[in-house]
């Protein structure tokens, strides 16, 4: 009798604590607060060679400024040389100008509890921006639709430890190009009430995601606060279209948020050795943030840096390498030796399906970005074949990972509770500490627990189906969805969005190129 009341208690006990596991919640943990020392790769000699060489690509070799008169005056007023649309600018120009570029700065969010800080020892995380298609279980590949791209908004609302609700999670192909902007925002601003990212694909759209976020934070609110992050990518080698700079422009303009980013395919679009890309995108980077300087000094500016290596034999990009960790590392120490937020990493991986190639290149992507300062990462969830699939699956795997890389920044603690002498005074030789008083009062907290993988004995898994990870996070992906709950918004800001969307949609017709 004692032997089955013993395990009756024992029972009750995991029951409450599977209820606790499961039970819904729209938790979100605050963004990431590094207590942790960084890998500095690069000696000092050579940051300062990299930095010397980026100066001499800037006012030696220059950038273009591609069919944008207005940048082109812009430079030429700072003192740059003008030949067409080849900038090229002194030695020492570009670094002073970026001076005005603030250290970290606050994203606002609609609800203040789930407010960003970027910069500085930080990392907010925010999911997979960009791909046409989308995967999962029951559909297998297929282009994205908007009920694809709101159902991603709902899983990074419902995932703990995604504080950032991104931009274009996956481009919805069923709603005309030049209104899907408007959808998409109106979906960030709906279903998620985490900060989100404004729309970059024509300087007028920029100006409608200002527009709306006037509507929902009040105009005054807008033009004295970030509450947008933008992507805004350079055409590597060396070159700046007037799409994304005239994005750019409005932002800066109107003091929001802009990640300036080299887009790099290592051998195709910046030299193969580290050191050349390196040069390549300090140049590259020191242009464009200078340029926002010019626009607007003080606007806020992240330091990007998205960069692969490519497979020589077939000319694929490729993900979670050694070269693309180096990059990384090193363009982080850059960004702290300019004092700007710094973006990078994610959950990155050239892998068709959620497998272990996947988990591979992702894990070695992410840790690479906790260890190398990244303040700002794009693409931490539901990234697959090299970024042209935002997978289902593959977004609440990596956002459950999320939360091991939330452990790790803790560090190590080294308090009277940490040192457990209590503990080990108790239990002596020969014993356990599973009953101990200090396991008793630390179990829940001790150890980082996956809320995705099975860890239950071998019969037990075979009984319940004998499920892979894949099959696990299918269920996972419609358990969260089922969950879900919609966070409250104003009727009057929602009635007053809703207008806004129908009144510009009924300006021009469908364009679906």
């Amino acid at each position: 009798m004692a032997e089955t009341s013993g395990r009756r208690s024992r029972s009750g006990g995991g029951a409450a604590r599977r209820a606790e596991r499961t039970a819904v919640s729209v938790e979100t943990e605050k963004y990431i607060d590094r207590k942790i020392p960084l890998y500095e790769l690069l000696d000092e000699a050579t940051l300062e060679l990299i930095e010397y060489n980026a100066e001499t690509v800037l006012e030696e070799i220059g950038v273009n400024f591609v069919d944008s008169p207005e940048a082109l005056e812009r430079w030429k007023s700072v003192g740059a040389t003008i030949e067409g649309e080849r900038v090229r600018i002194p030695r020492g120009l570009a670094r002073e100008l970026c001076k005005t570029a603030p250290s970290k700065f606050t994203q606002h969010a609609r609800n203040p509890e789930r407010s960003v800080e970027i910069g500085g020892k930080t990392l907010v995380t925010a999911p997979v921006y960009g791909p046409p298609f989308v995967r999962d279980a029951d559909g297998g590949r297929r282009y994205a639709t908007i009920y694809d791209f709101q159902k991603f908004v709902k899983l990074g609302y419902m995932s703990k430890n995604l504080h950032h609700s991104g931009g274009t999670v996956c481009e919805p192909t069923d709603v005309p190009v030049n209104k899907r902007h408007l959808d998409m925002l109106m979906a960030h601003i709906v279903y998620s009430d985490k900060p989100f990212m404004g729309s970059v694909t024509e300087p007028n759209r920029a100006q409608d995601s200002v527009d709306m976020c006037e509507i929902l934070f009040g105009k005054e609110f807008v033009q004295n606060n970030t509450v947008m992050t933008s992507l805004i990518n350079i055409n590597s080698p060396l070159t700046f279209d007037s799409i994304m700079m005239g994005a750019l422009e409005v932002y800066a303009k109107n003091k929001q948020a802009c990640i300036i980013s080299p887009f790099i395919v290592g051998g195709a679009m910046a030299p193969v050795s580290t050191i050349g890309t390196l040069t390549q995108v300090l140049a590259e980077v020191l242009a464009g943030i200078a340029y926002s300087q010019i626009i607007r000094a003080g606007a806020p500016v992240i330091f990007g840096t998205f960069v692969t290596s490519i497979d020589m034999n077939s000319g694929a990009p490729t993900f979670g390498t050694p070269e693309a960790s180096q990059i990384l590392f090193g363009a982080g120490q850059l960004a702290r030796r300019m004092n700007l937020p710094f973006r990078s990493g994610g959950g990155l991986c050239g892998s068709k399906l959620p497998d272990a190639q996947a988990a591979y290149e992702s894990s070695n992507t992410l840790n690479a970005a906790m260890l190398g300062g990244v303040n700002f990462m794009l693409h931490s969830c539901g990234w697959l074949e090299g970024g042209l699939v935002s997978s289902f699956e593959k977004f609440v795997m990596d956002a459950d990972q999320l939360g091991s890389l939330q452990k790790m920044s803790l560090g190590v603690s080294a308090d009277e509770n940490a040192q457990a002498m209590g503990a080990i005074r108790e239990v002596g030789p020969s014993g356990h500490y599973l009953g101990c008083e200090h396991t008793q009062n630390n179990f829940k907290s001790a150890f980082w627990r996956s809320d995705l993988f099975d860890y239950k004995p071998f019969e037990t898994w075979y009984e319940e189906g004998a499920r892979d990870t894949a099959k696990l996070a299918s269920e996972r992906v419609t358990r969260q969805l089922a969950d879900y709950q919609q966070p409250p918004l104003d009727p009057e800001i929602l009635a007053a969005l809703e207008n806004y969307v129908a009144q510009k949609k009924a300006e021009s017709p469908d364009a679906f190129v």
